[in-house]
């Protein structure tokens, strides 16, 4: 008869100390520690795409954008992610002394893979949704031309606004920027049907 250990439960301290020397970033969710998979050439690129995109928009605005290497708390959810891409409007808040653990996003964006996007959608957006200072939810397809636009309403309501391939851009609705979606999507390349 074998038996299995029970998992490993980490205190935010232990996490935080196996990530400064980690070769593979993870995510914290309720003192367990979740290795983030590898990402794909369209992944990178679309995140790419994005990052350089609102870079160069919002010059000037008094917000920033950050990719990949920025951890987001959320509190009351016990977890810790790496967002694709996030938007930061005024200075950065910072969980303690941290300078990589960001406490208000303003617009997070995720790029989908085929083993997230149940999770994107549902969990963590449940989870990222208790971060007052979060406004906007953008998920990018990287197997076709499709994104989903969560924007909050009030605290308990968000509208949903999909766009496809006939739309020339995603508009956001908590800064006055707009980006071309053929742009977004230069250089990549969808499977075949």
């Amino acid at each position: 008869m074998t038996t299995t250990a029970p998992p490993r439960h980490y205190t935010p301290a232990q996490y935080f100390a196996l990530e400064q020397t980690a070769e593979h970033r993870s995510e914290y969710h309720h003192g367990a520690i979740i290795p983030l998979t590898g990402g794909t050439l369209n992944h990178n690129r679309i995140a790419g795409n994005l990052f350089a995109l609102l870079k160069a928009a919002l010059r000037g605005t008094g917000a920033s954008a950050f990719i990949g290497d920025l951890r987001v708390s959320i509190p009351s959810h016990d977890r810790y992610t790496y967002p694709d891409v996030l938007m930061i409007q005024g200075d950065p808040q910072f969980l303690d002394d941290r300078t990589d653990t960001i406490l208000n996003p303003s617009v997070i964006i995720e790029v989908l893979s085929k083993s997230t996007q149940n999770y994107d959608r549902g969990d963590k957006f449940l989870a990222y949704r208790s971060i007052p200072s979060l406004q906007e939810y953008i998920l990018i397809d990287q197997y076709q031309i499709h994104l989903e636009q969560l924007s909050k309403l009030d605290d308990r309501n968000w509208n949903l606004r999909t766009y496809t391939a006939p739309e020339p851009t995603l508009t956001f609705t908590s800064l006055d920027l707009a980006i071309a979606i053929a742009d977004l999507y230069e250089d990549v390349t969808f499977p075949a049907p």
